[in-house]
């Protein structure tokens, strides 16, 4: 996805980590109460379903529920690992809830065409937001998402003791990378954390390399429905120096006992078991949560490095340009009303932006640069940093699965997977994957 030079844009994305759990949720139809209640006969209630770290999110929910007792938003957060399932299954049965969140791209496209996501209302003004965001929830030229968080692209944080103990500075290149690795683990450091038993903290790992080999072309080509563009030399290549890294014992030996919603690979970080770790900005947030002095004086943060002799920019990045808000398309005409009210007047809103920059998150918003000139965050530097990141990048690739269809998705993520194991042979990976893609 290109990303146009930004007048006075911003980014970062998801939020200050929140451990909000939400269990034993009961949708009989759509539109109703969870454990929270039901709701009076005859109000326009609303039911959303989000993740369980967004607390800016909540926020906003809990604004629009004190301006409106009588007909409020009944609010269910859940796990990264267990939403998309979730969300999934509760369409299929008829049970989605009236808003809910998703990362636009493949994944809401496939909903779009299948009826069941209504266009975003025209109470909403989309001018406000950052053009490159919307492209990722736009189809056939119509919105069907609004941008509700920050901009996430995925960055290579570093634990700067650590480094510098070991007498490395942060990776600049894919040589430097695998001599810090074997300089880490000749220290008994696990060189880079990683929760593989997620598979998708994996597929970070594979989008940049394919990004750096092959150049933002390739993987356009497999975006748009070209099933050989899995099997381009520059695909096998990738997988190979994923194996590289994995030979050289880079993740240590329990990556895949890892599960990203546990927390356990931040910890290894913050805690100086583990000097690196390649996730998305909103792990920044997890961070200053967690080990808010770690971050005031010990975290670092860089682009990922370069591949000698590859296609691609050195300044191209990979992640989640935003995650959205949609309305479900069953949804009766008053709930669509009052969805619009909320995405409306409570999304991204003043108040929103503020308390985004105050948690160190870059909203997707238009004319921020002074805003950003002007703070006195502590948090100052890192939202530099990342509006930079995405302003200077000359293209933001959508992560995969979320830009394809969920058919590939899932196969993707278990072919990673198995490469990542030991279980498929790079040669192998683009191969199948073409079957999936050509099927």
């Amino acid at each position: 996805m290109s990303v146009s030079p930004l007048s006075g844009i911003a980014r970062r994305r998801f939020l200050a980590a929140t451990a909000v759990a939400a269990a034993g949720v009961v949708l009989a139809a759509c539109g109703t109460a969870g454990p929270g209640g039901e709701p009076a006969a005859g109000t326009a209630a609303l039911t959303m379903w989000a993740l369980n770290d967004q607390t800016v999110l909540k926020a906003s929910v809990d604004a629009y529920n004190t301006d409106h007792p009588d007909a409020k938003i009944d609010l269910q957060l859940y796990a990264n690992d267990d939403y998309k399932q979730k969300i999934r299954v509760a369409f299929g049965a008829g049970q989605a809830p009236d808003l809910f969140f998703n990362w636009g791209g493949g994944g809401l496209r496939d909903y779009v065409k299948a009826g069941k996501v209504a266009e975003v209302p025209t109470a909403v003004d989309a001018d406000r937001f950052t053009p490159s965001v919307l492209k990722t929830a736009t189809f056939d030229g119509k919105l069907y998402g609004v941008p509700c968080n920050g901009l996430a692209p995925v960055v290579l944080y570093y634990n700067k003791k650590v480094l510098a103990d070991a007498g490395l500075q942060p990776p600049k290149t894919w040589d430097d990378l695998l001599a810090a690795v074997g300089t880490l683990k000749g220290k008994g450091i696990t060189p880079i954390s990683l929760a593989a038993g997620s598979k998708w903290p994996t597929l970070m790992w594979e989008e940049y390399l394919l990004d750096r080999v092959g150049g933002a072309d390739l993987f356009s080509a497999v975006e748009a429905g070209d099933s050989t563009a899995w099997t381009k030399p520059a695909v096998t290549e990738a997988n190979k120096l994923l194996r590289e890294l994995v030979d050289a014992g880079a993740f240590g030996d329990s990556a895949s006992s890892l599960t990203y919603d546990q927390g356990a690979s931040t910890a290894l970080v913050y805690t100086g078991k583990a000097a690196m770790e390649l996730m998305g900005t909103w792990e920044y947030a997890n961070f200053a949560k967690a080990a808010p002095d770690f971050v005031k004086s010990d975290l670092g943060y860089t682009t990922f490095p370069t591949v000698p002799g590859g296609a691609g920019e050195e300044k191209a990045i990979v992640g989640n340009p935003s995650n959205f808000l949609s309305v479900n398309a069953a949804s009766s005409t008053e709930k669509q009303a009052a969805a619009a009210e909320y995405l409306s007047k409570y999304v991204l809103n003043t108040d929103q932006v503020a308390k985004f920059l105050d948690s160190g998150t870059v909203p997707p918003v238009m004319d921020l640069e002074r805003t950003l000139q002007d703070s006195t965050s502590p948090d100052k530097d890192w939202m530099w940093f990342v509006y930079d990141l995405v302003n200077e990048a000359p293209t933001f690739q959508l992560s995969w699965d979320q830009a394809l269809p969920s058919t590939s998705a899932d196969p993707l993520l278990t072919n990673i997977d198995k490469v990542f194991l030991g279980q498929l042979e790079p040669e192998r990976f683009g191969q199948e994957m073409s079957k999936v893609a050509g099927s």
